[in-house]
């Protein structure tokens, strides 16, 4: 008897260790949740990083249409032999392209949180976005911050299937948001694309003081001295289905100017 009494004893300790031992399970894997979970919630709601080398806000610039085009929206550094085109969709002139040889990167402002950067978020969109039309993305740290690099499926003028490689690069500032798309041998060799990302260092956004929602675009305007070439036709998305991965819907090509300094 008094063993079998020990035994039960024994047993109702084990009990009670299993049960402490599946509290403190319990207790642990929501601790692991909850801190997952807020480290998910700070990732995605961090502060804009500091920007030592540029984009610059246009507070930090003392004049900032020296050296640069004057978009309204954005000043665009010139570059000796560039074209400069400047994209529409609907009305409004949102986006530039600079064309330099056999590269180019076009450039476009988004207002944003004041507090907030989105960058994370849109690589998300744009990632997705692209690898539901069949592309393929990298995502990489790179000489302006973490980018997507992307295999982008197109048709090719004969009619056949090809790939586009593009590189997005984004940097978050004071409630903006700016994005380049680079192409061209700037995207196939990223080595050689150094004065693509200098001409994204060196823009000035101009966010202004008007109410936007996060994700609008800045608006931009044509330079009042440009010398202009009409050129119709439409650029098409490099990836549908965000309206950061390569436009805002179909952007169509306005006036080309030719910047020569």
């Amino acid at each position: 008897m008094f063993g079998r009494r020990r035994k039960r004893s024994e047993d109702a300790v084990d009990q009670v260790d299993k049960g402490v031992a599946a509290e403190e399970l319990a207790e642990d894997t929501a601790d692991d949740v909850a801190d997952d979970s807020a480290e998910e919630a700070e990732q995605v709601s961090l502060p804009p990083a500091p920007r030592p080398d540029g984009p610059w806000d246009i507070s930090e610039v003392g004049n900032p249409g020296e050296g640069r085009v004057d978009l309204g929206g954005l000043f665009v550094p010139g570059v000796e032999g560039m074209e400069l085109r400047v994209e529409v969709a609907g009305d409004s002139i949102v986006a530039a392209t600079v064309v330099l040889r056999d590269s180019a990167v076009q450039l476009q402002g988004f207002a944003a949180p004041k507090n907030e950067g989105i960058w994370r978020e849109v690589r998300e969109e744009i990632a997705g976005g692209i690898t539901q039309q069949g592309g393929v993305i990298d995502e990489v740290e790179g000489p302006l911050g973490w980018e997507l690099r992307a295999q982008v499926p197109v048709q090719l003028p004969d009619g056949t299937n090809g790939v586009q490689l593009v590189r997005f690069v984004g940097v978050d500032g004071p409630r903006w948001f700016l994005r380049g798309v680079i192409s061209g041998q700037g995207a196939v060799q990223p080595e050689a694309a150094g004065l693509l990302e200098q001409i994204v260092r060196d823009t000035v956004v101009v966010r202004g003081e008007s109410p936007m929602a996060p994700r609008d675009p800045i608006v931009l305007k044509l330079p009042d001295d440009a010398q202009m070439v009409a050129e119709g036709g439409v650029q098409q998305d490099e990836a549908a289905g965000s309206r950061f991965a390569g436009g805002v819907d179909q952007l169509q090509r306005g006036p080309e100017i030719t910047e020569v300094r």
